[in-house]
């Protein structure tokens, strides 16, 4: 009886674990799209230029595409803005309804359509991901109810996430949607890897107790804190690349972060406080934990991915911010939260599972 609840058991965690990986290749993927100027390669949602496949060659569409489009784009805002209307953001609907950017429709171009239209079908296979998590937590209703309504809540973030992305496109990009977008993805990593330490938990009885100080927890917390600044500075400094790259027609990169000011300065200095903090995290981690424990396994590749984190900013900043390095900059941010959301937990449980 036991042997079939620990295969349920590994079998949910492997799913939701593969989910989680899927979800940060998403993002990288969205990184791709954004500094690759792709994401209005497809200006419709969900399918890509009216069609399930999308176009290779401008030829294969009417003349006026782009009035089309640019047409069903508006009539969404329109129910978008009355939506925010009827819910009490009345200025934020003005914002949305007098943005002149939202008029401007873009021409065709394959190579854009295509990434965006691979962005949109990675977005499937989450989803489908999502749906298997979602089946196979129902199998551990019995052992713990809050794991498959949890993993609903998940479906649920999924649903919403891809309804924000049909607005990011009929908004045309709007900064602050993106950011929402990108938020909402973080949102969906937290509560899949809960559902997947709680079902860790209920295999405990397998690991060796080990008493740490809440210090060592609550320094890392404050770390994870900081860090989801850190990440919100960032996209406002993307929002002022998009803003900078837009007016200089795609080109001196070199000159864009000169023109970027306060809010890059802010960013930049800003990764020094969080490096100190991780650093006293890593040095506490290592003096109470286990040898050759998850927590210190996943304490080291904490610090080497906020290594390459701030190695990333350093290279953008120096070195005209290479299209190459956005994407991997973002996922690295994305992965330390990830990480220290796992450690918090582990931590909290202060239980460590000796690798052999």
């Amino acid at each position: 009886m036991k042997t079939n609840t620990d295969k349920l058991i590994n079998s949910f965690r492997r799913t939701s674990f593969l989910t989680v990986a899927a979800v940060y290749f998403l993002i990288l993927v969205g990184g791709i799209v954004r500094s690759t100027g792709s994401g209005m390669g497809c200006p419709d949602w969900p399918k890509c230029f009216g069609s399930v496949i999308p176009p290779t060659h401008v030829d294969q569409l009417p003349k006026n595409y782009q009035e089309i489009y640019l047409a069903q784009r508006l009539a969404k805002n329109e129910r978008f803005v009355a939506t925010l209307e009827k819910l009490g953001f009345e200025d934020t609907a003005r914002q949305i309804a007098d943005d002149k950017s939202i008029l401007v429709e873009e021409e065709f171009n394959a190579t854009k359509t295509w990434i965006e239209y691979i962005n949109r079908l990675i977005g499937v296979v989450i989803g489908l991901l999502i749906i298997l998590t979602l089946w196979k937590s129902l199998k551990l209703w019995k052992i713990d109810k809050m794991i498959p309504i949890l993993a609903f809540v998940a479906l649920l973030l999924v649903l919403f996430t891809g309804w924000i992305g049909s607005i990011v496109v009929s908004t045309n990009l709007l900064a602050w949607m993106i950011t929402i977008h990108m938020l909402l993805a973080l949102a969906l990593v937290g509560v899949l890897l809960y559902i997947n330490h709680r079902s860790e938990r209920l295999q405990a009885e397998h690991g060796v107790r080990v008493e740490i100080p809440s210090k060592v927890r609550w320094i890392l917390i404050i770390g994870a804190i900081l860090m989801l600044i850190q990440v919100v500075l960032g996209t406002q400094v993307r929002e002022e690349i998009d803003r900078i790259s837009f007016a200089f027609g795609n080109l001196m990169r070199e000159e864009w972060i000169d023109q970027i000011g306060l809010k890059f300065i802010i960013h930049r200095s800003f990764s020094l406080l969080l490096l100190a903090v991780h650093v006293l995290y890593f040095f506490w981690a290592f003096k109470y934990a286990v040898r050759k424990s998850k927590v210190q396994i996943w304490s080291q590749v904490l610090m080497l991915v906020l290594l390459l984190e701030i190695a990333t900013g350093i290279g953008m900043a120096y070195f005209g911010i290479p299209a190459f390095l956005q994407p991997l900059h973002l996922v690295f941010g994305s992965l330390i939260l990830g990480i220290q959301l796992m450690l918090i937990l582990q931590l909290k449980d202060q239980v460590q599972f000796k690798l052999n």
